[in-house]
């Protein structure tokens, strides 16, 4: 069954429109307090090369490598499809759900127990080449950071339990809380010790600014979580402890669990093998973890913004019509989800393209010198911003049919070719090494993501292969030209960046100004239809203009 134009199955629907929408102004709200939060940070902390940002970088990043190890791609994978069909059952899935939710804190509450017991090891594991004093902080950060594993599962399983009940907002807009209570911390911090100096040396920071840092970090993510109580009694979920699974049905759930498990032990394999690139290149003084961290940041904005967005509303609908045994609907969901998502994606990349120098001084501390070393990361990492997007969208593709065991092969694909990447960028020089991880990156998202592609086409009879072909040849010729178009405007102005923040504030605004106007001028004369869906998403009168 070949999907049209603008069939049944578009993107544009009303319900899903709405959802989507939604989500997407909690992730815009939450992306752009992130950033505040982020740039105050480094700016307390002295910038991203310094000895406490990397520190509270990998302390801070474990708990969420860990969490999305142990539970969150295995609950996002498993939760949605079991409870759409666990709502079928005459009691509305109360038993099943209760019986699910309370395993699974137990579960996570014992290993969250045991890593933070064991935060030296955990640390030694993520930065072996860290010595003396700056491990030593490292590992009093891990203290205060670990317990974030446990709340970070329970936000994943309440959301999921929402989302597969089709509200779908409060857990976009959950992280919001989040970055006001952190945000509030870094104030709290300054307020009592001030900024800290460029060349402070890990030995010098006290116990009191541990706490403070990474103590309401973790507070943030303990308000994203509880918070999810409101919205869950709202949507009639009450939930009582119940034991055992027996009985349950949940043996297929375990097994695509299973697959999916293995799936992020490859990946978190990879950010293993990175965290202790970067902490190589810091401690012979090039940019490391914090770098890389920001990089990233930025990497995933656009992804979290549009991709996450519309494939967390979708998924619901693409599970339902699995379950129905409609691979029509199914293939037509996937083709009209890989296309309006490239629109966005490629403009991303774009502007990404254009706007590294100013975002790399509005993130890296406010100088030009830092953000000179995170812009170059940014460039290339974005590189592989589009097939990271649409191997997610596939991911889900497979979900839906309840099939984890072809993507972990494609996550093997993936891993290998990343983290050999990753490994060799250790022959370079310290200053170079992150540009070989980004590199590494992009090469790696291509060839998952025509992988993934191939295989989903297999069992779903195709994937309108020819349309998506025809769609993307035309986004990357349009959006060439907006990177090209926007260069050559901020490129004269580079000078702007010497006036720190302010300098950069006014670069990245211009740049992204010409990129968005060029491209958008570009899909009316190539008359790319896919956009419409995403338009309709603005807020207002934009909408419906």
């Amino acid at each position: 069954m070949a999907e049209a134009p603008s069939d049944r199955r578009s993107l544009g629907g009303a319900a899903l429109g709405r959802a989507s929408a939604v989500m997407a102004a909690g992730t815009a709200v939450s992306r752009v307090l992130g950033f505040v939060r982020t740039a105050v940070l480094m700016a307390v902390l002295g910038g991203v090369v310094t000895a406490g940002a990397d520190a509270f970088q990998v302390a801070n990043t474990v708990p969420n490598n860990l969490y999305l190890l142990i539970a969150g791609g295995v609950l996002n994978a498993v939760l949605v499809p079991q409870v759409v069909r666990a709502l079928a059952r005459p009691d509305g899935g109360a038993e099943y759900l209760d019986r699910l939710v309370t395993a699974a804190v137990l579960l996570m509450a014992a290993v969250t127990a045991v890593l933070a017991v064991a935060a030296p090891v955990v640390i030694r594991v993520y930065a072996n080449d860290y010595s003396g004093a700056q491990r030593d902080l490292a590992t009093a950060f891990a203290y205060w950071c670990l317990p974030q594993v446990f709340f970070y599962s329970l936000y994943t399983l309440l959301g999921q339990v929402l989302n597969a009940k089709g509200r779908f907002g409060a857990y976009m807009w959950a992280p919001v809380v989040n970055n006001v209570v952190a945000l509030a911390g870094l104030a709290a911090f300054v307020a009592a010790f001030g900024r800290v100096a460029r060349d402070t040396g890990p030995q010098e920071w006290t116990g009191a600014q541990i706490a403070v840092l990474a103590g309401t970090s973790t507070l943030g993510v303990v308000a994203q979580a509880l918070v999810l109580a409101v919205p869950l009694r709202r949507a009639g979920v009450r939930l009582r402890p119940r034991w055992g699974l027996r009985g349950m049905g949940l043996r297929s759930a375990g097994t695509v669990a299973g697959w999916t498990l293995g799936a992020l032990l490859l990946s978190q394999g990879t950010a293993l093998v990175i965290s202790n690139v970067g902490a190589s290149a810091t401690e012979e003084g090039g940019p490391g973890n914090a770098a890389w961290g920001q990089a990233f940041l930025l990497f995933m904005l656009p992804h979290s913004l549009v991709t996450v967005s519309l494939v967390t509303a979708l998924f619901t609908r693409m599970s339902t019509a699995a379950a129905r045994g409609d691979l029509g609907s199914l293939r037509a969901d996937v083709s009209a989800g890989l296309r309006t998502t490239g629109v966005a994606m490629v403009l991303a990349t774009a502007g990404l393209v254009v706007t590294a120098g100013a975002a790399g001084v509005l993130l890296g501390g406010g100088t030009a010198e830092q953000g000179a070393a995170l812009a170059r990361v940014v460039v290339v990492a974005a590189l592989g911003l589009v097939p990271f997007s649409a191997t997610y969208l596939v991911q889900r593709g497979f979900y839906a049919l309840e099939d984890a065991r072809t993507p972990f092969f494609v996550q093997c694909l993936v891993t290998g070719l990343w983290t050999t990447g990753s490994v060799a960028s250790l022959l370079l020089p310290a200053d170079d090494r992150l540009l070989g991880v980004a590199g590494s990156l992009a090469v790696s998202q291509w060839a998952g993501a025509v992988a993934g592609l191939v295989a989903l086409g297999r069992r779903l009879g195709g994937v309108d292969a020819a349309r998506v072909v025809r769609t993307y040849a035309r986004l990357v010729l349009v959006g060439a030209v907006s990177a090209g178009a926007g260069l050559l405007v901020v490129s004269p102005l580079s000078g702007l960046l010497r006036e720190g923040f302010p300098g950069a504030a006014v670069l990245a605004a211009v740049g992204g100004a010409v990129v968005v106007l060029v491209y958008a001028a570009g899909l009316r004369v190539a008359r790319v239809e896919e956009v419409r869906p995403l338009l309709r998403r603005l807020p207002g009168p934009l909408g419906r203009r």
